[in-house]
């Protein structure tokens, strides 16, 4: 699962606030205040008040409210409470434990909490929709005529909120948890595409929200639905401008893991097929970014594909021609200082590509 948030950049369409995600709010209100007595006159002083979720879920920093789990650390899903200390967690989480890791107390047995889950339920589904009125006070907090108060959203996002605790849960290996979070997520955004259009924004969103439901079907063995993700990912994506290199990049991975799902079931020709698209994203990634030294190890990595696929299909000499042109590209590849990074994953590519050529020479 990619651990970029495809709602990095999205803001909220009725969101009247110029302030960016992260920046502190009291710099932003500073600018405002800044601009001069005549300027307040103009705008009837208005104020922008920035309030806190009471469950701590208003900001991308990290903090675990009452609706959390205390071991995947998003929010509970299957809620499950421990007898006798009554210690609540996730259902797939607890299962793991015979001591509540809480309070180490033993646990006799395990009891579903229905009520605490259908408060969660509630919780997640108005998280991010509730707005503040709109009100006109004074400084004492009484309704003045010269004074607006605008009580900005109190919460994430909602599609980064769900993916948030989506991939939260993922790393946890709760993946019923992540793959319910993301079904909502898509589920949102499809109904904003209904309305507004096949935008690149709702169409990038939805194109990685479906690449990780993806990764969560093929973490529990359905490879079927996997692929049926995988390829939904690819039709969205592919809408979306070539030059994009974060879009290209998702949209190449999406194709290799359905190859990869084809190749371990046994359809070499359905693998390599998917395997020689995302070399050709690649390739037209490299044409748009030539200076950008991931994009060459992602074409060295694709060659890689298609060449293990050539040879276990019989293509010995194409094989060996691609394993050489991948050597080629990475050999020649020059990293700069800040991508000292991408050195280890390029000599662990090198490594296997000459380990290929040092088999056939042997054999």
């Amino acid at each position: 699962m990619t651990p970029v948030c495809p709602f990095v950049k999205a803001s909220r369409p009725d969101d009247g606030s110029s302030r960016k995600p992260g920046e502190c709010p009291e710099k932003h209100a500073a600018e405002h205040e800044g601009g001069g007595e005549a300027k307040k006159e103009s705008v009837g002083a208005s104020a922008t008040v920035s309030p806190k979720c009471p469950f701590g879920y208003d900001s991308q920093t990290f903090k675990l409210g009452p609706h959390s789990c205390m071991i995947c650390q998003a929010l509970l899903f299957d809620c499950s409470k421990c007898v006798p200390c009554s210690h609540v967690y996730c259902k797939v989480c607890i299962s793991r434990f015979k001591d509540c890791p809480l309070c180490g107390a033993d646990i006799e047995r395990i009891e579903v909490d229905t009520d605490l889950q259908s408060v969660v339920d509630r919780f997640v589904d108005g998280h991010a929709r509730i707005k503040r009125s709109h009100v006109d006070m004074d400084k004492e907090g009484k309704v003045g005529e010269n004074k607006k108060v605008i009580y900005e959203d109190v919460s994430l996002e909602r599609g980064a909120f769900l993916v948030q605790q989506a991939m939260r849960a993922f790393r946890a290996q709760n993946v019923e948890s992540a793959r319910s979070r993301l079904s909502l997520c898509a589920e949102d955004i499809r109904g904003q595409i209904e309305i507004a259009g096949n935008t690149s924004e709702l169409c990038s969103q939805l194109g990685a929200v479906l690449g990780m439901l993806g990764d969560c079907c093929r973490s529990m063995g359905d490879a079927g639905s996997a692929v049926t993700y995988f390829e939904e990912s690819v039709e969205f994506l592919s809408k979306l401008p070539a030059a994009d290199l974060e879009i290209m990049h998702t949209l190449s991975v999406s194709l290799n893991k359905i190859g990869d799902l084809k190749y371990y079931d046994g359809d070499l020709e359905a693998a390599r097929s998917y395997y020689i698209r995302s070399l050709n994203v690649r390739h037209d990634a490299i044409k748009h970014h030539p200076s950008v030294s991931s994009q060459t190890l992602d074409v060295a990595v694709s060659l890689a594909k298609v060449a293990d696929v050539d040879r276990t299909i019989g293509k010995e000499d194409a094989a060996m021609d691609r394993f050489r042109e991948a050597i080629k590209l990475l050999e020649s590849l020059t990293l700069k200082p800040e991508e000292a990074g991408l050195e280890q994953r390029r000599l662990s590519v090198l490594e296997f590509l000459n380990n290929q050529l040092a088999e056939k020479q042997s054999g």
